[in-house]
């Protein structure tokens, strides 16, 4: 489901219209007893799973298939002697991860690791979104039968794993915040609901078509020996990213409170983070929690003696979730190290907030080499130039500045420039008021944000970068 695409739009739109107009002429039915209730859970999951078949019968079957696993497999687990229930689950899991597992790692381990050939392996296509509803389902199961909840009906549960927003890209939803909503839900006509929600649809459409879609296009990748070429793309790359996977989530959540459901905020503008800690609790918030949750805290935590080495083994899991490759890897153990320097040396020294600022986007836009680079060789030769100071020179500097044109460069100067305003404008929100994107969601802001997203919005049409992952 691409909130960029015209089409996603048309579709949701008629549906909404065919579900409500349908609510209309069974109304007299429909108010007698609990059916309104059945009916609007089963038209919003019917509209969910409309959705996505429309983004692929692949992704479509395999979301049913872990969805019913789930279901099923915690229904028979609650069945039985408690003493059972846990052993039950670690064959329970396998199951629910065993499509994340064969669609997105068996090429890497089999073939890359294992060093097999498996040809049929090599073109698999990665079902969309599965990463995350495979998580929440994951985490669905772990919670039902931790805290001891009751079982849902099969109708709530489907709502809530497959909440048309968030599915796809997040954010990777618990039960205890998502369930009882959807347990509850009803189409209702709420003034301050659809507003609050278009001001974040707003921002999340601004910041993936007029930032993100435009800083894509200068992202050229295939430097090797020019220190200031690798950090320009690193520096494209890294703000893609966000205002990519950024402005999906908040698309999501403007989307999901128009209809009355409340979402978490995945983002919480992580590049005003003056610590790598304070990054990653701001960064993909939905992830950081899970793996806190489900990883770190039942190894130990960080009040382990051995926490640096849970805090690794979180992190190079986080980076593999991201992606099957070397890199992916090199990227989590990355962020390991500066969590654990942090860790260490934050409190002995400590550093005034720009130092701190510049530093945190130093290492983080740094590791985003190994998050983009695909091929292990030319990860090595670029890190090597960029930790190699005679390659400084001031003819590379000038290769860079006269790669393009003097038009582009200026086009690519004034987005650079606009992405570095709206990222002072989040540093204002939280410091000022404390609340990220506050000043970004004025109503005034809104509308200047809607008319320069109009006239700025890049042409081709990207698809979201996580819906690799």
């Amino acid at each position: 489901m691409n909130f960029a695409e015209s089409r996603f739009w048309t579709v949701l739109i008629s549906g909404l219209a065919v579900v409500l107009i349908l609510r209309g002429l069974l109304w007299p039915w429909l108010c007698r007893g609990d059916r309104i209730a059945v009916y609007d859970k089963a038209a919003l999951t019917g509209l969910g799973l409309y959705l996505l078949l429309k983004v692929s019968w692949l992704t479509f079957a395999i979301f049913i298939t872990v969805a019913v696993v789930s279901y099923v497999g915690l229904w028979w687990i609650l069945k039985l002697d408690l003493g059972h229930r846990r052993r039950l689950l670690f064959v329970l899991i396998p199951l629910q991860l065993l499509p994340l597992l064969y669609y997105k790692y068996s090429n890497f381990v089999l073939n890359q690791v294992l060093g097999l050939d498996f040809s049929t392996l090599r073109d698999l296509a990665i079902p969309v979104g599965i990463s995350f509803y495979t998580f929440q389902k994951v985490a669905f199961v772990v919670d039902t039968l931790g805290f001891r909840k009751p079982m849902p009906r099969f109708l709530d549960y489907l709502a809530f794993a497959g909440f048309f927003p968030q599915v796809v890209a997040g954010p990777i939803e618990r039960r205890e915040g998502l369930l009882p909503q959807m347990e509850q839900f009803r189409f209702r006509w709420d003034p301050a609901a659809l507003n609050e929600g278009a001001g974040w649809i707003a921002l999340g459409l601004f910041f993936k078509c007029c930032l993100g879609d435009n800083i894509a296009s200068y992202f050229i990748g295939a430097w090797r020996t020019n220190p200031f070429s690798i950090w320009l793309d690193n520096l494209t790359f890294g703000l893609r990213l966000y205002y990519d996977f950024a402005g999906y989530s908040l698309v999501a959540l403007g989307l999901a409170r128009c209809v009355g459901v409340q979402l978490t905020l995945n983002f919480l503008s992580p590049y005003c983070s003056t610590s790598m800690v304070e990054f990653w609790r701001r960064w993909h918030v939905s992830l950081s929690q899970w793996f806190r949750d489900y990883l770190y805290i039942p190894m130990g935590g960080g009040r382990s003696r051995f926490w640096m080495f849970n805090l690794a083994v979180v992190f190079v899991v986080s980076g593999i979730w991201h992606g099957a490759g070397w890199g992916f890897i090199v990227w989590g153990a990355i962020h390991a190290a500066a969590l654990i320097g942090n860790r260490l040396l934050g409190p002995k020294v400590p550093l005034p907030r720009f130092v701190g600022w510049v530093a945190t986007l130093g290492v983080a836009f740094a590791a985003w080499l190994a998050f983009y680079e695909t091929d292990p060789v030319a990860l090595l030769e670029k890190t090597r130039t960029l930790l190699t100071p005679g390659r400084y020179t001031l003819a590379a500097l000038r290769e860079t500045l006269h790669h393009w044109p003097a038009g582009d460069r200026f086009v690519l100067a004034c987005f650079l420039l606009l992405a570095g305003v709206t990222l002072w404008v989040e540093w204002r929100s939280v410091a000022v008021m404390d609340r990220a994107y506050a000043h970004l969601r004025r109503p005034w802001v809104s509308c200047v944000l809607v008319i320069l997203t109009v006239l700025l919005a890049a042409t081709r049409n990207n698809a979201f970068i996580y819906f690799a992952f």
